[in-house]
């Protein structure tokens, strides 16, 4: 009682608003997040407490608020961003992620694509689940793969206790020789970097938002890559989106798995688990 009645003075005093109901809305692995009922009826939502001692939630509505103005893909507005409390839109969603949705959004990601940047990375550090992601640019997109994302996430889960040195060490060596598997982009495309199921919200066929972005520019097949890894899209979306932007051949065989590696690996740091055998499956198959 005492935090919800904190809660709802912290979101008063940031509207200017008195607050008729607090629910909670699904999802928050990372953040406790509230549908909030204001005292005229308006709906707005509330994203707090963020875990681990993760970065500032004001990052997510800078990155969200990026979105809006440099690009058309669909995100919530930004009502109020601080580090401790996130308040944004209300979007109505509910609807299922069907193959209408799933061509919608495949335009929506090809156009998100298309916006491009004259390196990779991005213009500061940006979050993924709450976690660090470091963005110095490069101008080479397998050098910035190993470096900043597997390298990065590999050698932070193992301080964090959640690999061995014995699996630290096979990254290593794999991420060693990366440029045997993967091939540079023609260009950095800009993602939303957190493409799973839970952050697609739709309404009847169409989508209507993404959230919890963790934008920067990248090759656009690790976007593709983690929106297959929890079966968030399949055939609908890859076959608008192969009409429209095109997929390189060796995607699905080869370079999907490598790029889950990320993800994976944020999985294990942030939950544990499985995620850490599904990392040595994939070092597995590549002989590492």
């Amino acid at each position: 009682m005492k935090e919800t009645a904190a809660l709802e003075t912290a979101i008063a005093a940031a509207l200017g608003r008195k607050i008729r109901a607090l629910r909670p809305l699904s999802g928050g692995s990372v953040a406790a997040v509230m549908l909030v009922e204001l005292d005229d009826g308006a709906r707005v939502v509330a994203k707090f407490g963020a875990k681990r001692g993760g970065a500032p939630l004001a990052l997510e509505g800078w990155m969200l608020e990026y979105l809006a103005r440099e690009t058309r893909l669909p995100v919530p507005a930004v009502v109020s961003a601080g580090d401790d409390l996130l308040i944004m839109e209300y979007i109505e969603s509910g609807g299922v992620l069907d193959a209408r949705c799933e061509g919608h959004a495949a335009a929506l990601l090809a156009a998100l694509h298309d916006v491009t940047a004259p390196a990779f990375g991005f213009e500061r550090a940006t979050v993924i689940g709450g976690l660090d992601q470091p963005n110095e640019w490069a101008k080479s997109w397998i050098s910035f793969f190993r470096d900043r994302r597997l390298l990065f996430s590999a050698r932070a889960a193992h301080g964090e206790k959640a690999i061995d040195a014995a699996l630290l060490s096979r990254l290593e060596k794999f991420a060693a020789q990366l440029d045997k598997f993967l091939e540079e982009p023609a260009a950095p495309s800009l993602i939303h970097g957190d493409m799973w199921g839970g952050n697609v919200l739709c309404r009847n066929g169409r989508i209507a938002a993404f959230v919890d972005p963790a934008i920067y520019f990248a090759d656009a097949e690790i976007e593709l890559a983690f929106a297959t890894l929890f079966s968030t899209f399949g055939d609908a979306f890859f076959a608008r989106y192969r009409d429209l932007r095109g997929l390189r051949p060796g995607f699905f065989e080869t370079r999907r798995d490598i790029y889950n590696l990320y993800p994976l690996l944020v999985h294990v740091r942030l939950f544990g688990g499985h995620y850490a055998d599904a990392v040595e499956r994939t070092l597995a198959r590549f002989g590492f």
